[in-house]
């Protein structure tokens, strides 16, 4: 076919790896050549395109950096032919000698070069034009952001999925909205390590036209930064020399800078969705894959750095101001002058955050922090999926109750799933507070009494009746004191069967003497604010028994431990063999979105439905059903309960090891990622000094834990469940720093 279509005599053939189209080495007596099959025939005016660019490239530089295509013997780039019996496109080009990027040891000058030549290039095809390549919109044009998103959907792990659709929506959120102020330019758009030419330190050629793109002019040096920093371990340091060097060449624009970012990720974005997609049609092509693990490895440490502390770094790089920050006391001054003072903040030194995304949170400054602490974004900051749900349903309808809509009911089949047959009616609220509220109401409705029986140290909400049944709040130096109708029991730290049995007769005595009859008793299965203490399995038992043998109902308070948190259960009750009368549920429920409920027995809903009608203006609205119902969705897709589970006991061993090498650590205790660490000083009283010390001390290296108990002397620990081994292992060796800073 090359005798008789070019004329020349072959002396070797040699095959290159290729994406799509078949490539080959083409070696005459005289010259080299690439060779490239094409099976795809709505390619040709694409094809032709391209030659008419390169042909224009090679009147503008006589350098030989570029391919030059090869006429056929009767004249013409691009041709029809059969080939084994099908149809296909051919084309020649000549070959250019040099070594690839990815062949060469990378360095410095090298990267510098690239940049330069990348920004002489643009500069070079600024006012070329073509309208079959402003017309094109394909898979590799960044701008075709709607079709990555469906590829992505080929991504066989849904953890690393929705990472991406993750960054595909925050480049819409970002990027979009000023698309109009980026500079257009046809340019070449694949400036990868397999592209490039290489000869002593210095850019010899630029190959592989066949995604030239009508597009933003700054995506040029985005996809040629993401590829020199991709396999790099500091990517900014790398990636920085690229756009140091190309913006002194060809200058970019502040918001394109900025765009920088977004630009980059969307790219890696595109290569592993792309990949999925195409491998499924061929499975075989191990080309196709090439290079995975390094954008993986790219994307996390993209969401590490965060879009504040990227952005920062490139405006520095070329030579732009940074936005001048309030410093934090000019935040908190402000904050006081519109809120009150009772509204606590973490940390000697407060935090100011703008962003957030799995388990990271982003200050004003560009800080990255490691979220250790916070239960509420249960399978992640900013999740993709839950983002999705809110906003498209937000967009369709939004009403209440009195209403019928399908989104209620199938969130209700749903999340009713994951309790026994018994818990079969649930009422929507919007806090946990609320459903606490709710659930002493309808107790009373049910059997007519009024007294509550609470736990020591317990914490349920912040209503008036929250407080009454909390004693975190009511025993409080400043609280309201234990009102006559609430029975307190205590929170039991040695939990022998003669112990139990006692505090268990003590009540049945009161109830006797007294003649009074519980209505309910309310309580957490691992106590929160207590510090992470889990209640005894006897007694929790016992007491559900006493209170049920006195006409009482249960109530446990899964406002924290729901939802698969401590890893070996959905709901930490049931990891206790009991099943109560109502379930209090919240906080994790929407991801930060305000979404609560009480789940109950059809017996105690029919008694609530015998008084005054109930209605909560938000409560179970379509945009809360949506978004809780995202959440489960990731829970099981991301399989996050196992995740809780494997990297919730590698957490325990870890701090069972610290526990081993210092007496200051009195008990690790919890479950999943739901974790405290009692502090004690030498003679066992709790040390809330070391707690406080310990906790601040991580804050100054971009951790966030809290600190609780009655006496704040337990380090707690309740990061999304998306937390991993490795975050694991930055929390203990911070922590182990600051008691060695202690001692």
């Amino acid at each position: 076919m090359i005798k008789k279509e070019y004329g020349l005599d072959v002396i070797l053939i040699d095959k290159f790896k290729g994406y799509e189209n078949d490539n080959y080495f083409i070696k005459t007596d005289k010259d080299k050549f690439v060779l490239k099959l094409y099976s795809d025939l709505t390619l040709k005016l694409i094809l032709k395109a391209e030659n008419e660019f390169l042909l224009f490239l090679q009147k503008q530089d006589k350098k030989n950096y570029y391919p030059k295509p090869i006429l056929f013997k009767k004249g013409g780039y691009v041709k029809q032919v059969s080939h084994n019996g099908k149809p296909i496109l051919i084309r020649m080009l000549s070959y250019l000698e040099g070594d690839f990027i990815a062949e060469c040891k990378v360095n410095e000058n090298i990267i510098s070069s690239l940049g330069s030549f990348l920004a002489k290039f643009n500069l070079l095809t600024r006012n070329w034009k073509n309208s079959e390549i402003k017309a094109r919109d394909w898979e590799w044009k960044i701008e075709s952001v709607e079709l990555i998103r469906n590829r992505a959907n080929y991504i066989s792990d849904p953890f690393r999925r929705n990472r991406v659709i993750y960054f595909i929506q925050q480049y819409r959120e970002n990027i979009l909205p000023v698309y109009n102020d980026l500079r257009k330019s046809i340019i070449h758009n694949d400036a990868n390590q397999w592209n490039v030419l290489v000869e002593k330190d210095k850019i010899a050629g630029l190959i592989d036209f066949g995604d030239i793109s009508y597009s933003n002019l700054v995506n040029e040096v985005g996809i040629a930064m993401t590829y020199i920093a991709y396999d790099k371990e500091d990517v900014l340091y790398w990636s920085g020399i690229l756009l140091e060097s190309y913006n002194k060449i060809l200058p970019l624009k502040k918001e394109e800078v900025e765009s920088l970012y977004y630009i980059i990720a969307l790219r890696l974005c595109m290569s592993v969705s792309n990949s999925a997609y195409t491998k499924l049609n061929q499975p075989n092509n191990d080309y196709i894959s090439e290079g995975n693990e390094n954008v993986w490895n790219m994307l996390d440490k993209w969401i590490l750095l965060g879009p504040i502390q990227v952005i920062n770094y490139f405006l520095k790089v070329t030579g732009f101001a940074l936005k001048k920050q309030d410093k934090e006391k000019k935040y908190i001054d402000k904050r006081q002058k519109y809120l009150s003072k009772i509204l606590s903040l973490s940390y000697k030194a407060p935090l100011v955050m703008e962003q957030s995304a799995f388990q990271y949170m982003y200050d004003v400054y560009g800080n990255t922090f490691l979220d250790a602490y916070n239960n509420i974004p249960h399978v992640g900051h900013s999740h993709p999926i839950v983002v999705e749900a809110g906003k498209k349903q937000m967009a369709k309808l939004n009403t209440n109750t009195r209403y019928l809509y399908s989104k209620i009911n199938e969130y209700a089949e749903h999340l009713l799933s994951y309790f026994p047959s018994k818990l079969n009616k649930i009422f929507f609220v919007n806090s946990g507070s609320e459903a606490s509220d709710l659930a002493i109401q309808m107790a009373k409705a049910h059997n007519a009494n009024d007294q509550i029986i609470v736990m020591e140290e317990g914490y349920h909400g912040h209503t008036q009746t929250g407080i009454e049944i909390s004693d975190y709040k009511f025993n409080d130096s400043k609280g309201i004191g234990q009102p006559k109708h609430i029975t307190k029991l205590p929170l039991l730290k040695n939990n022998t069967s003669q112990i139990i049995d006692s505090e268990i007769e003590k009540i049945k005595k009161y109830f006797i003497s007294t003649g009074l009859s519980p209505s309910a008793f309310i309580s957490e299965i691992i106590l929160g604010c207590a510090g992470q203490v889990p209640l005894s399995k006897d007694y929790l038992k016992k007491i559900y028994s006493t209170i049920r043998s006195f006409g009482g109902v249960c109530i446990a308070d899964e406002v924290q431990t729901g939802f698969g948190r401590i890893g070996s259960h959905f709901w930490a009750f049931e990891s206790y063999d009991v099943i109560p009368d109502m379930v209090i549920i919240g906080k994790p429920m929407g991801n930060g979105h305000p979404i609560a409920a009480l789940v109950t027995t059809e017996e105690v809903a029919e008694s609530f439905e015998q008084g005054v009608e109930f209605f909560s203006s938000f409560g179970g609205n379509p945009v809360s059903c949506s978004i809780g119902k995202a959440v489960l969705e990731v829970i099981e897709q991301e399989e996050l309960m196992k995740r809780a589970f494997d990297v919730g006991n590698y957490y325990l061993k870890q701090l069972m090891e610290l526990k081993s090498q210092f007496n200051s650590i009195h008990e690790v205790r919890g479950s999943g990622l739901f974790l405290g660490v009692e502090l004690v000083n030498t003679d066992y009283k709790p040390n809330s000094n070391l707690a406080s010390l310990i906790k601040n001390q991580l804050r100054e290296s971009n951790i966030l834990i809290g600190t609780d108990g009655k006496h704040n002397n337990v380090l707690k620990t309740k990061p999304p469940l998306c937390f991993s081994k490795e975050n694991v292992d930055e929390v203990i060796q911070r922590i182990e720093e600051a008691i060695n800073k202690f001692n």
